[in-house]
């Protein structure tokens, strides 16, 4: 345990001393809220969209924060795969648990402080909007949302274990595209039908907002919130478990 927490330590002190961590993870995602909630207020009530509204974006905007976790995920594992940092610490006795679980902790707790702050912006912007926001919801949803938290981090953790610094950041855009535009968070998916709904619901991301948004409204039917935990949960552990192994593999391959 020491060891995992000696390099969770190291891990949150090099995230921290990278300005870009603050302008990705915080600053962009309240930019988000702000703008989709301006252009929410040019939307004429007469259109009876709601998708911008601050009850609604809320949980969708922390859902795409947790995208730009993965991102930095994935610069953090390749960073150090690149500068022959691992293969050195591979010579202490830390095992590929403690090394996995040593960029995966610290990396869901800046997940968990990032949706709390996003929160906090929601509720300020709802007290200027005149839209009610649940609290209690608010700190459901955070909870709800550290399983979505984790699927993020093994991709990042798994693309940056299989690829170096300059293509780990190009395939998590990929993703980052994909779970924002696929996961419902600019348009409402299940009002659209047809194939693109059937897409988004083939994918786990949709199911990630569905759950923020269930828990801000106190909403805890099965099909609103409980389908969607459980889906996101079992998507989480298939990817941190293909990432550990796959971490597991490289490591010895290193070492080999």
């Amino acid at each position: 345990m020491h060891k995992i927490t000696a390099f969770t330590s190291r891990n949150i002190k090099e995230i921290l001393r990278d300005p870009l961590s603050y302008i990705f993870c915080l600053g962009f995602p309240l930019v988000m809220l702000i703008v989709m909630t301006l252009v929410n207020a040019s939307i004429p009530e007469q259109a009876g969209m709601t998708i911008f509204r601050i009850d609604r974006l809320s949980g969708g905007i922390a859902v795409f924060g947790q995208t730009f976790i993965m991102l930095f995920t994935a610069l953090s594992v390749s960073k150090d795969r690149s500068g022959a940092f691992l293969v050195r610490m591979y010579a202490t006795p830390m095992t590929s648990s403690d090394f996995t679980a040593g960029y995966i902790l610290p990396m869901l707790a800046i997940s968990v402080v990032q949706c709390v702050v996003t929160y906090v912006a929601s509720f300020i912007i709802s007290l200027i909007t005149g839209v009610e926001l649940n609290l209690l919801g608010m700190l459901v949803s955070v909870i709800a949302l550290i399983p979505s938290a984790v699927m993020f981090v093994g991709f990042g953790l798994l693309f940056g274990t299989l690829f170096n610094d300059k293509a780990a950041p190009g395939l998590c855009s990929i993703i980052i595209s994909l779970g924002s535009f696929l996961g419902g968070i600019w348009f409402d998916a299940e009002a659209t039908g047809g194939v693109l709904e059937k897409l988004c619901k083939c994918l786990p991301f949709i199911y990630c907002t569905k759950a923020a948004r269930a828990a801000i409204a106190m909403d805890f039917t099965f099909d609103n919130f409980w389908l969607p935990v459980i889906v996101v949960s079992a998507c989480a552990a298939v990817v941190a478990a293909v990432s550990s192994v796959v971490f597991r593999v490289k490591m010895k391959a290193d070492l080999a």
